[in-house]
């Protein structure tokens, strides 16, 4: 018997219809390389550090570990004998030789940093608000003011409850503009695939609108009036400082003044003390005011579908590179409740969207520009992807290293294609 399903379609932000540039990866394509697996893990405790950046020395190309701790990165051959750097806030960075990593299996243990109290008042400002203040003035200093060119792995996931319902992945293009312009950031898609399984929907079909886009607008130096419109409505203050990549890093806990019929945000900055640039945001949406959060979330649903978020968490990374600071990963976690009207029982869903630059390109060659494969901010991922039947899809291109659930559901989507 046919069941009919609808269709929720969730945003993170308003968008608007933007051309977007398209880089040449077919170079990229033919590279020979070389693929390394590793776990990352914090000596102390044995623990996976999640969220540590990956990055081969004295170039571009990085990636980031899962939420196992784990990772994969895929190095050109001219670079064998090169250096991995390998960094998390609260860390001591290290350096590992790729002659010293076997091809797979590989742990790498991170030493805890130790704050010195003596650097801690190096050049802080007198209160958490005027650092804040502080960052986004220095924007033009401490972020490059040309355009950059960036090759991304993106992956959106749905799950309802702790089964994966839905699976897209995509490699993208960005032409990121200066932070200190009102630009928009450009996307073009280069390869993507997906797969749904409907059964898992309980006759729901959930969609995510914007795809990368979501995770781009999380740059919050960029698009600072998406969360931080008016300094003056948060509250600041200092929270015990850190360490990344050996430099000292200041922490400000942040949380916007309640007002009615306002997205209030509160969570963490962490600000580089030498520089004053952002390294790190993780932040939260107050999800109390339910019927509201629901309809900045909700486009569209059906009259006798009630759907409403019990969290949304949001996390931006910055990586530095010879005094210059760049997007490097960002990602959006929801969790909400979906009950239909006269029902008894709610059904559970997550929503997540992430994305990884693996490479920065400074320079552009004409034929770069290619308006086929241009994308929009309103795009639905898992309506244009492909499927999942090609194992070797991603080819040179580097990817964010799939968790335990999402590997086992790509292994039984590969399954029942061959099937």
């Amino acid at each position: 018997m046919f069941t009919k399903k609808y269709s929720i379609i969730l945003t993170l932000f308003i968008f608007i219809i933007v051309p977007v540039l398209h880089l040449n990866a077919q170079e990229q394509e033919e590279q020979n390389y070389t693929a390394y697996q590793a776990k990352v893990l914090s000596k102390e405790n044995n623990e996976v550090l999640v969220f540590a950046a990956i990055q081969l020395e004295n170039t571009n190309i990085s990636t980031i570990t899962n939420s196992d701790g784990e990772f994969r990165i895929k190095i050109p051959v001219k670079y064998q004998n090169s250096n991995l750097i390998i960094s998390m806030l609260g860390y001591e960075t290290k350096k590992v030789k790729l002659t010293d990593l076997n091809r797979k299996k590989n742990k790498i243990y991170l030493d805890i940093s130790v704050v010195k109290l003596s650097e801690i008042v190096y050049n802080i400002p007198k209160t958490a608000k005027d650092l804040v203040v502080e960052m986004f003035k220095k924007r033009h200093m401490n972020y490059t003011e040309e355009p950059i060119f960036m090759t991304a792995f993106y992956r959106e996931t749905i799950k309802n409850r702790n089964r994966n319902a839905s699976l897209s992945e995509a490699v993208v293009n960005i032409l990121k503009q200066p932070k200190t312009n009102n630009k928009r950031d450009k996307i073009s898609l280069y390869k993507s695939r997906k797969n749904t399984d409907y059964s898992r929907l309980d006759t729901i079909a959930l969609k995510l609108q914007g795809g990368p886009f979501n995770a781009l607008y999380l740059d919050v130096l960029k698009y600072q009036d998406y969360v931080f419109t008016e300094i003056d409505t948060y509250d600041f203050s200092f929270a015990p400082s850190t360490q990344i990549n050996d430099r000292m890093v200041y922490v400000v806990n942040f949380k916007r003044k309640p007002e009615d019929e306002v997205i209030i945000y509160f969570g963490k900055l962490y600000i580089d003390a030498y520089s004053h640039a952002l390294v790190s945001a993780v932040y939260n949406m107050d999800v109390s005011n339910k019927e509201y959060v629901s309809r900045v979330f909700v486009k569209k649903k059906p009259k006798d579908i009630f759907v409403y978020p019990t969290s949304v968490s949001y996390r931006v990374d910055y990586r530095e590179k010879d005094n210059k600071w760049y997007y490097g990963y960002s990602s959006a976690q929801l969790a909400f409740k979906v009950k239909r009207k006269n029902k008894l029982f709610n059904a559970k869903y997550s929503v997540s969207s992430e994305m990884a630059i693996t490479n920065r390109h400074l320079k552009m060659n004409k034929n770069d520009l290619n308006r086929k494969f241009l994308i929009k901010p309103n795009i639905i991922i898992s309506d244009e992807a492909s499927g999942f039947s090609d194992p070797e899809f991603w080819g040179p291109y580097n990817v964010i290293e799939p968790d335990k659930s999402i590997e086992t559901a790509i292994r039984k989507i590969q399954k029942k294609l061959v099937e």
